[in-house]
């Protein structure tokens, strides 16, 4: 059922340059093509929750597609997606709707064509939140799928289920979302998720949905997707049993959003990897992390309980516990802000070259640096007996 409500004032908070940039296409489109032009995707959802608006997408309805390219050119605009009737023009994103017809294997084996009306069209979102539309002919927000619902319920729910299940990627993109907008997945959603295979997904597609949630404002909801919907079983062969989870939910709740905002993705990992059997290099291969992910996470050991100075100051070895994952850990922070290693990496008292200048070269040079390193650890041991 249809569901329209106003909303006058939706673009009062973008810039003046992007509202020239919406109405010019809206007046150029009605005008000479007797158009009618909706505002489609995030950018709709996230304006309603008060959220900044981004990755502008506009549906045009009533032209035909053969018309279409004729007056995108007319307007300037560039092909980015001309087999799937998409355009740019400034920032925005200009498209016919269309549906999505699954033809083969794989999360890229569907064929496009124009949808006949809105209902239509929506009814290839994802999740009902990401359905809705807003009218720029008649400043309304249309909900054909209870999107406004699941919007005030904080609840993501699949649009339709036949053909939800038809893109692997969905279950990823379920989990990113439950992170960055601090919602929970409905419960019939999470049946089809749990169906559906993650084996037709590329390495890239999948760091690129696990990115998203590591950047996310709601981590420890990302967690929950990701073991709700058994992600970690399937890409790793293990989540975490039912005490490990609610640590790790409760230490990325607390301790993400206080660490260094450079360290805020990875820290993501190196919590779970902390209360996870799977080794952080298996977790690491399974998600095709890149390789700035793997020189800070690969090496990365498990916090004690109660970490000693030896052990924060023997991390400490190339650099200091700022520019570290472990950062997240607020005993670990404590303890490296007063050894003085949290802005430097933990001195032994001697440098490099004054040892080289006592004759010491090569082999013989790296391995009097580690003794000196290990004398000055085992004193930290001492003290802390």
């Amino acid at each position: 059922m249809k569901h329209t409500f106003l909303f006058p004032h939706f673009f009062s908070t973008v810039s003046p340059q992007l509202k020239i940039q919406i109405e010019r296409v809206r007046v150029f489109l009605e005008r000479e093509y007797s158009a009618r032009c909706c505002l489609v995707g995030g950018a709709v959802r996230d304006r309603l929750l008060g959220r900044p608006v981004k990755d502008l997408d506009i549906e045009v309805y009533g032209v035909a597609p053969e018309t279409f390219a004729e007056a995108m050119a007319r307007l300037g605009a560039s092909g980015v997606g001309k087999s799937f009737f998409v355009y740019k023009y400034g920032d925005l994103d200009i498209a016919l709707p269309r549906r999505e017809k699954k033809v083969g294997p794989g999360h890229r084996g569907f064929a496009v064509e124009p949808a006949r009306d809105e209902r239509e069209a929506s009814r290839r979102r994802d999740f009902t939140v990401n359905a809705l539309m807003y009218d720029l002919r008649s400043e309304r927000i249309v909900d054909y799928w209870g999107g406004l619902e699941d919007l005030r319920a904080k609840r993501l729910r699949c649009v339709d289920p036949e053909t939800f299940v038809e893109d692997s990627l969905r279950v990823l993109r379920a989990m990113q979302f439950a992170a960055r907008l601090g919602f929970r997945v409905e419960e019939e959603t999470c049946r089809l998720c749990r169906r559906i295979s993650l084996d037709d997904l590329p390495g890239s597609r999948i760091f690129g949905e696990f990115e998203k949630m590591f950047i996310g404002e709601r981590p420890h909801y990302g967690l929950y997707a990701l073991e709700r919907l058994e992600i970690s079983r399937r890409l790793w062969g293990g989540g975490l049993e039912r005490g490990a989870f609610v640590r790790a939910a409760r230490a990325m709740a607390r301790w993400i959003p206080a660490a260094p905002e450079p360290m805020r993705p990875y820290c993501f990992l190196a919590l779970y990897a902390q209360y996870s059997p799977v080794s952080m290099v298996e977790i690491l291969e399974a998600i095709d992390a890149p390789n700035r992910y793997r020189r800070l996470l690969e090496a990365l050991p498990k916090v004690p309980r109660n970490p000693t100075p030896a052990f924060v100051a023997d991390y400490a070895r190339k650099t200091g516990l700022r520019e570290s994952p472990l950062s997240c850990f607020p005993s670990v922070r404590r303890i490296a802000q007063r050894l003085g290693v949290w802005e430097r990496p933990f001195e032994i008292g001697v440098s490099p070259r004054e040892l080289m200048d006592r004759g010491f070269r090569g082999k013989a040079l790296g391995e009097e640096l580690e003794r000196i390193r290990r004398r000055k650890l085992a004193a930290l041991k001492s003290e802390e007996a």
